[in-house]
Parts: structure tokens; sequence; C-alpha cells
């Protein structure tokens, strides 16, 4: 009996202990896991690529590229030097000063470096007329050209360091873009440009993967944008958004640089990124080593609206180099994509615009201006043009539609189709996939200058607007980039 007693207590030992070294087991099993899924995590996923990639693997059309995306930039914002939002932004930002300078642009003046990223950023911006990217999220990649300048100045960088730093922020943003919509959740493209120029910015801030993954992490979770920037009638904001995420993703690098943890896993977290905000991202990036080349598949713009509206436009010019005027027109039906007709094609705002930022992004009022003057320009947002009697009554006659077929095919193509009918019972019809500026139409460095000569005429000598371009075009062989910008 006692026997039986000491064996069954001494199995139920020997169990127990089977069962706790099982448990145990497990439990270490789980934690490596754990810590698998947060070596792999998208934060370090980025930290690792961004890193491992080198300005001597750059191909020489991607630096070409960049060069060429810098000038457009420029050209954007001296187009924008004389606006009432740039002389506040200008005015606001040229207070902060530090030894970690960068210029603001157009002036002989240099502040903090954060400060000037978003002034110049803004100024680019706000004419709407710098590139785009469009896939599941729509992007202004050239966005993150203005504070990666101002962090390479202040960090005594060269200009090949800038140029692979911009390549790489096009990366990012665009993988990101392709891999989830943001518009889709009411957020605003914006958001991923946190992302995007602390990626960038590693490169200037010769950061650590330790250092990247923690900046991406603190940029990521505190710099949500609505998308309330681009519904409705728009205000100033619109020019300054990503700008604003922009200063903020530098902050988040300084911080992180001088060792400031951030909250991770910030895109797979319980309450992170893709749980919260995007849903799941399916981000592709290259294999590590992998040069950056996205920038080759982004647009450029030869008008200042809203990038769905580009291909309207050019057959609008085109109708009306064909002798269409706008009184012939008894009504217009714009056959468009779904993304243009949600974004500029659908709210009432749009066929009555009082502010320039709600113009520029209505594609009634894009087309209607273009038939009217035979092109676009800065002039075309100007209020007496959008709020003149005879247009706001023409704007009635147009009607939006969305064409599935565009739609089905976007962002292959950027399909509109203006569909008018005359007084006299005639019929016109003219059809755009693929607008100038696009990779498939592309705008040759002539056409580029050209735009940049243009923009630049009111405020810079010939020779000097002539000198800006050398100096971009060698933007390679720079060694120091601190009169990189063109002063006014």
């Amino acid at each position: 009996m006692v026997l039986n007693q000491v064996w069954n207590k001494a199995l139920n030992l020997f169990f127990t202990y089977k069962i706790l070294r099982l448990v145990n087991s497990y439990v270490k099993l789980y934690f490596m896991v754990e810590t698998a899924v947060q070596n792999i995590n998208k934060s370090n996923q980025i930290a690792t690529y961004v890193l491992s990639v080198k300005k001597e693997s750059l191909s020489k059309e991607v630096i070409h590229e960049v060069k060429r995306r810098v000038l457009d930039s420029f050209a954007c914002a001296i187009g924008a030097s004389d606006s009432k939002p740039g002389k506040i932004i200008l005015k606001a930002c040229s207070k902060v000063k530090s030894k970690f300078a960068a210029s603001l642009f157009g002036k002989k003046k240099e502040v903090f470096y954060e400060e000037a990223a978003f002034a110049n950023g803004s100024l680019i911006r706000y004419m709407d007329f710098n590139d785009t990217y469009l896939s599941l999220e729509p992007a202004h990649p050239s966005d993150n050209i203005a504070p990666l300048i101002a962090c390479a100045q202040a960090y005594g960088k060269s200009g090949l360091d800038l140029i692979l730093a911009i390549a790489i922020a096009y990366e990012i943003q665009c993988r990101l873009c392709d891999g989830a919509s943001l518009r889709a959740k009411g957020i605003d493209h914006v958001t991923y440009g946190a992302f995007s120029v602390v990626a960038g910015a590693a490169v200037l801030m010769d950061m650590n993967p330790e250092e990247l993954e923690n900046a991406l992490n603190i940029a990521g979770v505190c710099n949500i944008a609505t998308r309330q920037t681009r519904v409705g009638e728009m205000s100033m904001w619109k020019a300054c958004a990503f700008a604003n995420v922009a200063r903020q993703g530098l902050f988040a690098a300084r911080l992180a640089k001088e060792g400031m943890t951030g909250p991770a896993p910030i895109f797979e977290g319980t309450k992170g990124f893709e749980t919260l905000i995007s849903g799941p991202i399916n981000l592709k990036l290259p294999a590590v080593g992998e040069p950056a080349q996205k920038i080759l598949e982004t647009y450029m713009k030869p008008y200042p609206v809203e990038y769905h509206a580009q291909s309207a436009v050019e057959a609008a010019i085109k109708l009306y180099k064909e002798g269409l005027r706008l009184e012939q027109i008894r009504d217009m039906t714009i056959f468009t994509h779904g993304a243009a007709y949600q974004i500029i094609g659908s709210e009432p705002e749009k066929w009555r615009p009082t502010s320039k930022e709600t113009a520029d992004h209505s594609l009634p009022y894009c087309t209607a201006i273009a038939i009217r003057d035979g092109n676009i320009t800065n002039e075309s947002f100007e209020k007496k043009n959008y709020r003149d009697s005879f247009m706001i009554r023409f704007l009635k006659k147009i009607t939006v539609t969305e064409d599935q077929k565009y739609t089905s095919d976007y962002p292959n193509s950027f399909g509109n189709r203006l569909e008018i009918n005359l007084f006299d019972g005639k019929k016109l019809i003219k059809e755009v996939l693929h607008p100038f500026g696009h990779p498939k139409n592309p705008m040759s460095d002539e056409e580029l200058f050209n735009k940049w000569r243009t923009l630049a005429k009111p405020h810079l000598s010939d020779e000097l607007i002539e000198k800006q371009i050398e100096k971009v075009m060698a933007l390679d062989s720079a060694e120091n980039i601190m009169d990189l910008l063109p002063v006014i």
C-alpha cells in the first residue's frame, strides 16, 4: 500500500516535470518567434534596405533624373515666391536660427534646417506643379527634395550624397504608395512622407540601423494627417501638409540620432499603423543593396493642376488649337477615371471654386479655362478668372462621369475624354491617355529647362537663370551645396 502511494507520487512528479519542461520549451519557442517577428518588421526591412544602398550603385539615368527633379522643384518654388502663402511662410520661418543651418529659398538668409525644410517645401508644393506618382495611393514624391536639401546643407553633405538621399526617399514613398491606400481611409497621402523623409535623412545623418528604425517608429506614430486638407473648399494649408510632416520627420531623425527610442513595431503593432491607419501594407522593397530607381516611374507636370486633370487639360488645349471656343459649346461631358472623379470631379465646390487651391483641384474648371485660353498658367488661378461670371455660368454646362474602362486601366493610364456638343449640332470628342510628362510621353531636358526659364524669368536675369541650370545639372560633382538654391 505504502509502496503504491510512493510509486504514484513519483509518477506524478515525473509527469509534472515533463509537462513543465514541455511548457517551458513552448514558452521559449514563442518568445523566439516573437523576437524573430520583431527583427523582420517593416521598419527593420526599410532600415536594412535604405542603409544598404550606396551612391556608387546609382545608375546614370537615376542620377540624371534626380537632378531634373531638383530643377523642376526650383521652378515650382520660384513661381510661388510672390504668393500670399509664400510670404506668410517665409516670414514665419525666418526667425529660428541655429548652427545647423540651411538656406531659405530665394533669400540671402540661413535658418534652422527644419524651418527651411518647411518653408522651401511649401513653396515647391504651392502651385501644384511638382511631380506625381499614382498607385494605390497618390503622391508628389518631389516633396521630399526640400527637406533633404536642408538636411544635406545642415550636415555638410555633398551633391552626390543628396542625390542618393532623394533617390531613396522616392523609393520608400512610392513603395508605400504601392502597398496600401490611405485615401480610402480618409488619411492624406503626405502621411507616408514622414517615413520617406526619415529614410532619406538617415543617409545624410550617417545613421546606424537601430537609429533609423527608431526614427521611423517615432515619425510614424505622430504624423498622421487627415484628408480634410484636400476635400471641399481648400485652403492654403494644401501646400504645407507634406512640408509639415517632413519637418516632423527631420525632428524624429534628430531625436533618434541622439538615442531616443520609438514605439515598435510601428506598422504591425496591436495599435500600430496598419491596424489603425492603412490596413495591411503589401510592402515590396528591392533586394538588399539593389539601387533605388522608382523615380523613373514618376511623372512631371506640364500644367499647374492636380495630376488627374493633366490629360483633360491636354485634350482641351488640343481642341482650342483646332479652333474650339467656349462660346460654341452647348454642353460638355468629361469621361474620367475613378480617382479623378472622386478627388477633383464630384464635389459641388469644384463647380464654384472660391480659392486658388480649390480651382487647381477642379476637373471642370481646369478643363474650361484650358479651352478658354488655350493654355494653363499660374494666372489661370487668379480670382478674376475662377470667379468670372461667364466662367461660373459655363461650369454648369459640364458633367463629369466615371468611365469604367479608364478606371480599370488606372494607373497604367490616366484617361480623360471630352465629349462636347456644339450649338450648331456638331459633336467633338478628344481623348488623352498618357499626358505630356508621363514616362510614356516624357518631357525632354530642354522642355524642363524652358519650364524653369518661364517661371524664373520675372525674378532672375537670363544669365542667372542659365547658371542655375548649370549648377543643378552638375549637382553630382558638387562637394558643397550651400549655394545650391537661387537667390532672388
